[in-house]
């Protein structure tokens, strides 16, 4: 059963390429970090403080051609966790149909955080047992 999960920090540094969310579970205390791109955590942060830009990014882009080809957002899904890399599903709905779009995580999530309210985002259980080290 998937476990939900909110973005609970963003740790960005000017003297590393790896910058860190770090997602904590809604309904318990469980956390861990994804590491992502300088890109990708820029966004989130700029979406996360609402602060717009006068032309769409990448992830500002996704949303208007959702928007356009009246595809509805449902969740995130992180469902795999490989060799240290974790793998998501960007969930949305189209003519009725469930559609499954695989996708980063940073990337989901910035997608996410950019509706109000933010897509839920989920954890596969064997992915957060496998992350908390159990």
């Amino acid at each position: 059963m998937p476990v939900q999960m909110q973005l609970s920090r963003i740790i960005m540094s000017e003297i590393s390429d790896e910058q860190y969310i770090f997602l904590k579970e809604v309904d318990g205390n469980r956390t861990f970090p994804i590491v992502i791109g300088a890109f990708e955590a820029q966004s989130i942060y700029r979406a996360v403080r609402n602060v717009s830009l006068p032309r769409p990014m990448t992830h500002d882009l996704i949303i208007n051609i959702f928007h356009e080809l009246q595809v509805e957002p449902q969740d995130i899904l992180i469902n795999e966790l490989r060799n240290h890399t974790y793998f998501a599903r960007l969930r949305v709905r189209h003519n009725g149909s469930l559609v499954e779009i695989d996708a980063r995580p940073s990337d989901a999530i910035a997608v996410a955080v950019r509706y109000n309210p933010p897509l839920p985002i989920y954890v596969a259980e064997e992915v957060l047992a496998e992350a908390l080290g159990g």
